[in-house]
């Protein structure tokens, strides 16, 4: 950090010929910008949403919004100014959020849970209970990212729709943001190493005998993050077509695997009946009633970061209505394209108990080879799977990146000013912590390979909550601050879509947090609450700790005292 710092300053010694107590300016102004601590929350956390305007500038107002009952209302003052490119447009963020969702691997990755959840009745009737639920999250949410259209997202949400209540609503939004940001991180880092297995799966189609070990296993996870990086540092520019060229090779491999199964289904075709009806509660051990929906946690899964695609708001043009429509939109199509998949596997499903043997706990690859007979057909369909799933890891890690970058913009995070840094107006730093964050804990895996599959229950966990916290308070608010959305479905509508927001959400919580099979070993347990737990401390903790900031201003002072210290040589 101290090095950055001086580096950066040595440039603007070099670059504007700035005279000394210039520099020292600059410097400190650097330093203060990247405070290690929030001495006080309300007004270094949020500085704009606390202060009067005399004490601090609002960044430029959003343009008039219109609602159907109002016409035209007030600016929307957010506090921020501008700092990225504004290169995304509808197309691209609705993209994003079909890349995000990634059928063939948001449904397919975790597709051994479904054949737990009892088989074909809870694939196909799971993924139809899914969409109607998280239709309600994505209107609730679409109307919330209008009325309220920047990055930083569902946090700063809650503390606006909190109004005045002072002593509530700084730890509210403080909390709900390092949810937000933890299910960012797991989710990603869910997605980056189920890829991993997912190639070892493939590997194992095509030569039997080869088994990754846990280290190989790793090291693959450790290619895929590195390859993810680079795409999202060095291919910034291009990542909104990226995402809307994802879109299409969705739909393109879904097609592919739906006319592939159809025609060679080596392994029979199911009538309607059995192929929408069959359901088999004796694998998981829960009995007839919760067994199914265990089903419901591959949908689950992949419509369940579909709100992350709000960290790219200000990169949009008309980020009142393009966001929320791209939210919105992302349900139907989405829709569409799970029955496309899902379809043509119920007629054609090996029998559940062979699957429950598939290696690496991944159904797919198993299934794909099972029904087309042949390892080149299954590998070539394999590969276009994979191909969705690096198209989603990037969507996904670019956006978790956007989200660390917005928080750290509000002084939350420890070295804030860092990863508040961009090249070239693109946050490289937080997207730089993003990696490093998801290869730390990926070593967790060679310890306990369940304490680590928990993180993928976290990141819906974690989303999830961030997410119900300011549904549910606009909902018991009356919801009077999205009636001023320009985006916005109606009280009636509105109301009755947070009404099964909320319940989906809590429901969601509980079913992430239940083990897929009894009886409960070391293996099956889930231990997505214990982690959670775990990570809700530490952000309470370093709220608790940088309240009391002390030590952190003493250390600051300690820097600048330090630094002011240096004699900086000008050019010759």
């Amino acid at each position: 950090m101290l090095d950055a710092t001086l580096s950066s300053i040595a440039h603007v010694r070099h670059e504007m010929e700035l005279p000394v107590t210039a520099i020292f300016s600059h410097l400190v102004q650097t330093l203060d910008a990247a405070s290690f601590y929030p001495p006080d929350f309300e007004n270094h956390l949020f500085p704009t949403m606390s202060a009067t305007n005399s004490e601090k500038k609002l960044g430029n107002p959003m343009g008039p919004v219109t609602t159907r009952e109002e016409g035209v209302v007030e600016h929307v003052h957010l506090g921020y100014d501008a700092q990225l490119t504004k290169n995304r447009s509808l197309v691209s963020v609705l993209g994003m959020c079909l890349a995000i969702v990634a059928v063939p691997y948001g449904i397919g990755g975790p597709l051994m849970s479904a054949i737990y959840g009892g088989g074909q009745l809870s694939i196909f009737v799971g993924v139809l209970v899914v969409l109607f639920f998280n239709g309600c999250v994505a209107i609730s949410l679409a109307e919330l990212a209008s009325r309220y259209p920047t990055s930083s997202g569902v946090y700063y949400w809650s503390y606006r729709l909190c109004g005045e209540r002072k002593k509530t609503r700084k730890i509210v939004s403080f909390l709900t943001g390092w949810f937000w940001l933890i299910g960012n991180w797991t989710i990603a880092l869910s997605v980056n190493f189920g890829f991993a297995s997912l190639i070892a799966a493939t590997v194992s189609i095509y030569n039997p005998e080869w088994v990754a070990s846990d280290w190989e296993l790793l090291l693959i996870f450790y290619a895929l993050c590195v390859l993810v990086f680079l795409v999202c540092s060095l291919g910034d520019k291009l990542l909104p077509y990226v995402d809307s060229v994802a879109a299409v090779w969705n739909f393109v491999t879904i097609i592919a695997l739906l006319v592939a199964l159809s025609v060679r289904a080596q392994q029979g075709r199911h009538s309607a009946s059995y192929a929408l009806g069959n359901y088999d509660s004796s694998f998981s051990g829960w009995g007839t009633g919760f067994t199914f929906f265990i089903g419901l946690l591959p949908p689950a899964y992949a419509f369940s970061a579909i709100g992350m695609v709000t960290s790219m708001t200000e990169e949009c043009a008309q980020p009142e209505i393009e966001v929320s429509r791209a939210i919105a939109l992302c349900i139907p199509f989405g829709g569409l394209a799970s029955l496309l998949f899902v379809l043509p596997l119920c007629f054609t499903l090996p029998p559940l108990e062979d699957i429950l043997n598939a290696p690496y706990g991944q159904a797919l690859p198993y299934i794909i080879y099972s029904i087309m007979g042949s390892k080149t057909g299954a590998l070539i369909l394999m590969i276009m799977v994979l191909f969705v799933t690096l198209f989603c890891a990037i969507a996904i890690t670019t956006a978790a990146s956007h989200c660390t970058w917005a928080f750290s913009r509000d002084n939350a995070l420890p070295l804030a000013g860092l990863w508040t840094r961009t090249i070239a107006d693109r946050p490289i730093y937080s997207l730089t912590l993003v990696t490093v964050i998801e290869m730390l804990l990926g070593l967790i895996n060679l310890g306990s390979s369940s304490a680590f599959t928990a993180f993928a229950s976290v990141g819906v966990i974690a989303l999830a909550i961030g997410y119900l916290v300011p549904i549910a308070i606009s909902l018991f608010t009356g919801r009077r601050e999205v009636a001023h959305a320009k985006w916005n479905v109606g009280g009636l509508v509105g109301t009755a879509a947070n009404i099964g927001a909320v319940a989906w959400i809590l429901f969601e919580l509980v079913l992430f947090s239940m083990p897929t099979a009894l009886p409960v070993t070391e293996v099956s347990m889930n231990y997505a609450s214990v982690v959670l737990i775990g990570f809700a401390c530490l952000s309470g903790l370093w709220y608790a700790v940088s309240g009391r900031n002390s030590k952190y201003q003493r250390v600051h002072a300690w820097l600048v005292k330090l630094l002011t210290m240096i004699r900086i040589q000008g050019p010759a």
